[in-house]
C-alpha cells in the first residue's frame, strides 16, 4: 500500500508539473499544495479519468495570517473508483483572499464556498452568488478569522412581524 501511495503522489507531480508546489502524506491522505491560479485547471483534470475524483467532500479555510501571512484553502476529494482521498491546499496571501470557484465542477461547492466566504472572507471568482448562508444580512466581519473580536457586538436587526 505504501508503494501505491508514493506512486500516486509522484504521478500527481508529474501530471501537473509546476502547478503542484509540494506533495506529501499527512494524516493518512495524499496532500498536494497547488498554486491558487492553477486550482481550477487542476481540479478539472482531477475530476476526469484517470483520476476520477467525483466527489468534493469538503472545503474550508485555515487562518495562518499571524504566522505565515496567509489564509490556506483546503479541499478534500474522493475517488470512488480508486477508493482514494486527496487533499488539495492553496495559499491566499493576506489582503488578497480570492480564488477560483469550484461550483461549476461540483454542485455542493456552492454552499461550501458560501460558508467559507461568510466565515473567512474568501472571495470565490466565478461563484454564482455569494449571498449569506449562515449569518444574517448586515452581519459585520468574518467570525472564524483569528482577529475577530471574541465579544464583538453586531448591529441588531428588526424582528419580523408575524402575519
Amino acid at each position: 500500500m505504501e508503494m501505491e501511495e508514493a506512486q500516486a503522489l509522484k504521478s500527481l507531480k508529474e501530471t501537473f508539473g509546476e502547478a503542484v508546489l509540494e506533495a506529501f502524506r499527512q494524516a493518512g491522505d495524499d496532500v498536494a499544495v497547488v498554486k491558487r491560479e492553477e486550482l481550477l485547471r487542476v481540479a478539472e483534470r482531477l475530476k476526469a479519468a484517470p483520476w476520477d475524483y467525483a466527489l468534493l467532500l469538503d472545503l474550508t479555510a485555515v487562518d495562518y495570517r499571524a504566522g505565515r501571512g496567509c489564509l490556506e484553502m483546503v479541499y478534500t476529494f474522493l475517488s470512488f473508483s480508486r477508493n482514494h482521498r486527496l487533499r488539495l491546499k492553496a495559499e491566499l496571501p493576506a489582503g488578497d483572499a480570492r480564488i477560483a470557484s469550484l461550483s461549476p465542477l461540483w454542485k455542493n461547492a456552492d454552499w461550501l464556498e458560501r460558508e467559507a466566504h461568510e466565515m473567512f472572507g474568501v472571495d470565490f471568482e466565478g461563484h454564482p452568488g455569494l449571498r449569506p448562508l449562515l449569518l444574517y444580512e448586515g452581519f459585520q466581519g468574518h467570525p472564524l478569522l483569528k482577529d475577530y473580536p471574541l465579544r464583538r457586538r453586531q448591529p441588531t436587526i428588526p424582528l419580523r412581524k408575524e402575519t
